[in-house]
């Protein structure tokens, strides 16, 4: 984690800290399994342990720490079984997401996921995957939006916490991050022509796509780790 202190506007200010936590969880500067240190994180965020601690435990409902008792929180580290098991509902989820969304979507949200869309080459063309993911991440957001189903957007909300720091890193190979801008260059194609099954279609792939690429990750460093002790 790095030492640089993030200020804070006071206004709602557990759930800015729950936002900065999540970010570091999601980019890894808070690594699956580790503890989060409060003295730590209060001085890089510049704010009293009481926020933070009303913040971890909103990240703790979302599934993205675990709270031990007597040990405070850690965060999450999931299994190759609970990986499996969550991006096989969550495929499900950006498909009907995507299918409701070409059906309903409107001329305004289709050009701000457009505009999103563009920003978002521009930042893969930059190489700079924080700005992208964010915008990437904005993008399903703003799809699952446009499908108009407020218990499909909950459920979407609370599976897909789970898988932030997954799909995050699933970009770091080049030419597999190549392909999924290419999808996402098929979702606004199949939006724009209001076609449920393309969009089904594509968004069911792309989430497979990074399933493959998420286990071959998470494969290759338990291997590594194996590895490294028995060195």
């Amino acid at each position: 984690m790095s030492a640089d202190i993030i200020p804070i506007p006071r206004a709602a200010l557990h759930e800015q800290v729950a936002h900065r936590l999540r970010q570091m969880l999601v980019e890894n500067r808070i690594a699956p399994g580790a503890k989060l240190n409060e003295r730590e994180l209060s001085e890089i965020l510049n704010v009293s342990r009481t926020p933070l601690r009303e913040a971890i435990k909103m990240l703790a409902a979302e599934g993205l720490v675990e709270l031990l008792p007597n040990r405070g929180a850690i965060a999450v580290e999931l299994t190759e079984a609970d990986i499996l098991n969550t991006f096989e509902v969550m495929s499900g989820l950006e498909a009907q997401s995507g299918a409701l969304a070409a059906e309903r979507i409107t001329e305004a949200e289709l050009d701000e996921i457009k505009a999103m869309h563009y920003e978002m080459l521009a930042a893969y063309t930059r190489r700079d995957l924080p700005a992208y993911y964010q915008l990437n991440s904005a993008i399903h957001r703003a799809i699952n939006a446009a499908a108009k189903n407020p218990v499909l957007t909950a459920t979407y909300n609370q599976v897909n916490a789970r898988l932030q720091a997954l799909r995050f890193r699933s970009n770091q190979d080049g030419e597999k991050w190549k392909a999924a801008v290419e999808e996402h260059e098929l979702m606004v194609q199949a939006l724009s022509a209001r076609d449920p099954q393309a969009m089904r279609t594509v968004l069911g792939s792309h989430l497979n796509n990074k399933l493959g690429v998420v286990i071959e990750q998470v494969r290759t460093a338990n291997s590594a780790a194996m590895a490294q002790a028995k060195a």
